[in-house]
């Protein structure tokens, strides 16, 4: 049996057109897996089916706004009727607005909320029924250091994130019944179009790789790397955890 594998493993990634979640896509089908990936813009979802089935048959594109109930009614019926099982799950769409937080309206709020913590519970939700149909359910929810520390990315993202943790933990011990493992991974800065304005800020990123030991920033595929290994079977006994992949920058007193 060959180790360290997707091979026969259906996957949906939300948020799959850039960033980390571009790089799960292209990972999990670089191992074998059957990818379904959701994003915004019709444009670059087609864009990106196109592109990836040169190479992979087994990939799909869905345009999914993922606070919205009735795509995701319309996602779990198309991943029903095409796969008839989920075997991963990646909740990996999020947004971001940096503010003060006195300058934050309340519509602001709700948006980083919902994109970025009720999302993951509702697909989570809709996508159950699926992952029991699989003998080796993983969810992974893409979190980040800002829901443990104050990293200065606003205060409701590290609510969100910080929610979001705590929705996987509850998930871990709710569902392992069912057979299904929930992890997180949380990265420190990494290098997508989200965190592209404040990294081109020349003293915001000094400030960062103050922080940061191996003085850099984070790439996307290093965190595909573990996002795929929390989906394998070699993960198997791992459920409740978050990774944190942030260069040092947690172990970092200064």
């Amino acid at each position: 049996m060959e180790t360290f594998r997707l091979a026969n493993r259906v996957a949906v990634v939300t948020g799959g057109t850039k960033g980390i979640g571009f790089a799960v896509v292209e990972l999990f089908l670089k191992l074998g897996a059957t990818v379904l990936f959701t994003g915004r813009s019709e444009t670059e979802v087609v864009s990106l089916e196109q592109n990836w089935r040169k190479h992979y048959k087994n990939v799909y594109g869905f345009v999914a706004e993922v606070t919205d109930i009735q795509t995701l009614t319309s996602l779990q019926q198309f991943s029903r009727d095409t796969f008839g099982r989920v075997d991963i799950l990646v909740n990996n769409a999020g947004t971001n607005l940096r503010k003060a937080t006195t300058a934050y309206t309340a519509q602001e709020l709700d948006v980083l909320l919902s994109v970025n913590l009720k999302a993951p519970f509702l697909v989570s939700q809709f996508f159950y029924s699926l992952l029991q149909q699989s003998v080796a359910a993983a969810i992974i929810n893409i979190g980040s250091v800002a829901g443990q520390f104050d990293v200065r990315t606003g205060s409701p993202y590290g609510m969100a994130k910080g929610g979001l943790l705590q929705l996987s933990r509850n998930l871990a011990v709710e569902w392992a019944s069912a057979g299904i493992r929930v992890n997180t991974v949380s990265p420190w800065f990494t290098e997508t179009p989200l965190t592209a304005g404040l990294l081109a800020d020349s003293e915001k990123l000094e400030a960062v790789l103050a922080r940061t030991p191996l003085r850099r920033v984070a790439q996307p595929a290093e965190i595909a790397a573990a996002v795929a290994f929390f989906a394998m079977s070699e993960a198997s006994f791992i459920t409740g955890q978050n990774l944190v992949i942030d260069g040092g920058m947690s172990a970092n007193a200064l």
